[in-house]
């Protein structure tokens, strides 16, 4: 009794497991973004996948005649059996680009749009300067604060000389 409740057990298992597998409806799509992407990298210098994934004839053929010695095979046969597998050299990885001049040029761009932002926001958007930043306004000012004594002991009152009219030496 004991054996039969453990192998129809096994059999629902089996059963069940084949069900989940295919899921009833046929093999689940894999998502793109789950496959191994190839990308060139100083610290990666090995990608998971070949940067050629279909072979033509004669990178076919190379591949080939890479099983057997590599001191049959001329140099531009082992470039050609590199640049199946990588895009880049480390030589041409480590290559400048001429990337930053584009940079500079756009940063030069906004800072010369922001500029004439900046130059029509006073022209039409800001009204006149107001008198008090008028040099006539601010010498009478600070005439007031020192006849007033404003701060005597540190500030800027502690450095007029009130006898001889004159800011001390």
């Amino acid at each position: 009794m004991l054996a039969t409740r453990a192998l129809s057990l096994v059999g629902k298992r089996a059963i069940s497991t084949s069900v989940c597998l295919r899921g009833g409806h046929g093999v689940a799509k894999v998502e793109q973004y789950t496959l191994p992407v190839y990308f060139d990298r100083r610290e990666n210098p090995l990608p998971d996948i070949c940067y050629v994934q279909t072979l033509s004839p004669e990178q076919k053929s190379l591949k080939e005649k890479e099983k057997g010695s590599w001191a049959a095979l001329s140099n531009e046969e082992k470039i050609a059996l590199y640049r199946i597998s990588f895009k880049q050299s480390f030589a041409e990885m480590n290559k400048g680009s001429s990337e930053w001049k584009s940079v500079i040029g756009g940063m030069l761009f906004f800072i010369g749009l922001t500029g004439l932002v900046v130059f029509w926001q006073r022209k039409y958007v800001y009204g006149p300067v107001p008198h008090t930043f008028d040099p006539e306004y601010k010498a009478k000012e600070l005439q007031r604060m020192l006849d007033m004594r404003i701060n005597p002991v540190e500030g800027f009152s502690a450095n007029w000389d009130y006898e001889n009219k004159q800011w001390k030496k």
